[in-house]
């Protein structure tokens, strides 16, 4: 099997390809996710995916062989708190990516009861409907240190030779507090940001991003960064590889823009 590429995206809010009006409105990444299966032109052994909705205190890696459902989420239509994406997990592959992460000096363990968050199974759904490939999660580690999450991407560099498709699930606009009018020039700013940034590669995106909160407007669209620091796992995993935007929407939520990347 090819080296895989790794993947940034944005993906949408709460159970948004459950919700008509809310897939109408993010009808541009829906294309983006469905499309991802042809763009890596096999299907995947895996999953792995890096959510901004799950952090441990060090990397969890989920170990289920049949995780649950996570609703993380508050305010939508009931019906949504019964959803059910029912793709198998990776309980093998798990434990060698908690051996890689291990291997590397981070701290790591296997969590047998975690089940998927909607940063996991909104754009699964979309990605892969028959919910037929494996999936896994990596947590985030508290504190969001983005070296750290850098060199978990380092550590799970691997599994990319190995058939497993690295997914960093985030947002590169992430402000609840903040949508609508008002969140035009931000968005746009910390966006057009990125954008140039991540046509760099190697040391130099690296050394940019790990400088993110001197950027324009850094902390209006990330007051907390854990839908930003996916992206630093993604990163890493394919650090001396070039970046492809495949997502970009202006009008987000109102007035958000927001963006996703493959890597590789």
């Amino acid at each position: 099997m090819p080296r895989l590429p790794t993947y940034f995206i944005s993906h949408g809010g709460g159970p948004w390809p459950w919700l008509p009006n809310m897939r109408q409105m993010l009808a541009s990444l829906e294309v983006s996710l469905a499309r991802m299966p042809a763009e890596i032109g096999t299907t995947p052994r895996a999953i792995c995916m890096v959510s901004g909705h799950w952090e441990e205190p060090d990397f969890a890696v989920m170990s289920s062989p049949n995780p649950g459902m996570v609703y993380d989420y508050g305010g939508f239509p009931p019906e949504t708190y019964q959803i059910v994406y029912p793709a198998p997990g990776a309980p093998e592959i798990a434990q060698r990516t908690a051996e890689l992460i291990a291997a590397a000096g981070l701290p790591t363990h296997l969590d047998p009861k975690q089940g998927f968050d909607h940063g996991t199974f909104a754009p699964a759904y979309v990605m892969y409907p028959k919910a037929d490939v494996p999936i896994y999660q990596v947590s985030l580690q508290h504190g969001y240190s983005p070296a750290t999450h850098f060199a978990l991407g380092r550590a799970l560099a691997p599994l990319r030779d190995e058939g497993v498709l690295i997914v960093g699930s985030g947002l590169s606009y992430h402000n609840l507090r903040l949508f609508g009018p008002g969140a035009k020039v931000p968005s746009k700013a910390f966006d057009d940001w990125l954008a140039v940034t991540m046509g760099k590669t190697g040391a130099a995106r690296t050394d940019a991003l790990l400088a993110w909160e001197s950027t324009p407007y850094a902390r209006t669209c990330h007051a907390q960064e854990d839908h930003l620091v996916p992206l630093f796992a993604a990163l890493g995993a394919a650090e001396d590889e070039p970046a492809t935007m495949v997502y970009h929407d202006e009008n987000v939520f109102g007035g958000v823009t927001a963006s996703s990347y493959r890597i590789g």
